[in-house]
């Protein structure tokens, strides 16, 4: 009688159904609560939440780590099973569902029930095809995606374990190499780290080198927005290098016209850090502030960019994404927000003048080995300086016609190489 455990389940017709949520609260106690389909808040989660809210993670963390549980609560809804007798071979098949599983498509939210223009319902409809540099499917989970779900579930159930509230097995085991201890724990200190997978189940992650916007395609982006407020806001994300988070989170008060500094809050330490812009980012956000003036609240503590239809409302990520897109869409690119943040990046790094701690400031980033990547070639001068090369090859003077009395073949054999 063979085990049918470890008899693989064929996942190629499961089919799980978005049930449940993750809702916010805007409460600083609970920033966000799992709820199942029935609308009941899922109890292992929320006391998951409250552990990463006493160690202090902001509420950005709370919703990415939400979104992983949220997949990990529909796939064993869609097996009818509890989420603490889910074992190791839930685990891997999850793990196997979601490197092949489509990503849900969002409604819009004038569209709850997903008949927007442009949205024929199906996943991956209306968007862009991917560049050369990004995943080679778009409508699919990427492998860092797949990697931060793995971790999130792990710790999740490292949480219930050490509470005694979970299962005696967690279901996301460590890598076979590691033995079951921690990561280094018998290292020579005279030797380099080495790199150590954690997760059995953590997909390779290939690092990519950041993507820098061209000059010239970047003029043709600024010119297809349609705004002052558009206009200000990639003026100064490509001037400050800031975070899209970071910048659509300033308020009046933060924006220093006189000194040309606009100050945000930082992602990673939540410290507050005025930024130097560039002069033309400020003249569009006045020419932006003039023209709603009257149309949003005054008041030094409102938030600096708004909706631009009623009702006015204070600008979101999701919001600033979709107006990239379009402009994207416009143009047949598919650069992202975060491109801007390398495009600031990469122009202050080769700048001779400006010193890379500087950039690092700039940047936010807590090594100087993280700013270093700004250093690197890009891809497109690569390629473009080995196409100058070839053309230059093929404009090189060529070998000189010998004087009179030397027998070509002679030169040949002493001087080698091909001589006329």
């Amino acid at each position: 009688m063979g085990n049918e455990e470890n008899v693989p389940r064929v996942l190629s017709g499961l089919v799980v159904p978005p049930s449940g949520s993750l809702e916010a609260t805007g409460s600083p106690f609970e920033p966000y609560r799992l709820v199942d389909g029935a609308g009941e808040t899922i109890r292992p989660a929320a006391a998951f939440f409250a552990e990463l809210v006493a160690c202090g993670r902001p509420a950005t963390t709370l919703r990415s780590y939400g979104m992983d549980l949220l997949r990990w609560f529909r796939f064993l809804s869609a097996l009818e099973l509890a989420w603490d007798q889910a074992t190791q071979v839930e685990a891997r098949d999850f793990c196997r569902w979601l490197q092949v599983a489509l990503k849900p498509v969002r409604p819009h939210w004038r569209y709850p029930d997903g008949g927007g223009p442009g949205s024929d319902g199906t996943p991956g409809a209306g968007k862009e095809i991917p560049g050369p540099s990004k995943a080679p499917d778009g409508d699919r989970y990427a492998a860092v995606t797949v990697a931060h779900c793995e971790s999130v579930l792990r710790g999740f159930y490292d949480f219930h374990l050490e509470a005694g509230t979970g299962p005696m097995l967690n279901p996301f085991p460590l890598a076979r190499a590691r033995g079951g201890t921690r990561a280094r724990a018998h290292h020579n200190p005279m030797e380099p780290f080495s790199g150590q997978r954690r997760g059995r189940y953590r997909p390779k992650v290939v690092t990519r080198a950041p993507r820098a916007i061209p000059d010239d395609q970047f003029d043709q982006l600024f010119a297809q927005l349609g705004s002052h407020r558009d206009r200000a806001l990639v003026a100064f994300w490509v001037s400050t290098g800031a975070r899209a988070s970071e910048l659509l989170g300033a308020t009046v008060a933060d924006v220093d016209p006189g000194q040309q500094l606009i100050t945000v809050l930082r992602k990673g330490t939540g410290a507050l850090q005025p930024l130097p812009a560039a002069p033309d980012a400020f003249v569009w956000l006045r020419l932006y502030q003039t023209q709603v003036s009257d149309l949003v609240p005054p008041g030094r503590d409102e938030p600096l960019w708004w909706t631009l239809r009623r009702p006015f409302r204070a600008l979101t990520y999701d919001a600033a994404r979709a107006m990239f897109d379009r402009v994207n869409a416009s143009l047949g690119t598919d650069w992202s927000l975060h491109d801007l943040r390398h495009t600031a990046a990469y122009r202050m790094a080769r700048d001779p003048k400006m010193p890379l701690t500087d950039v690092q400031w700039v940047l936010g980033h807590a090594f100087l080995s993280t700013t270093q990547r700004y250093l690197n070639p890009v891809t497109e001068d690569v390629i473009a300086g080995v196409l100058a090369f070839h053309a230059r090859q093929l404009l090189r003077d060529p070998v000189p016609t010998p004087a009179a009395g030397y027998r070509p073949e002679s030169l040949q054999i002493l001087f080698g190489g091909n001589q006329p």
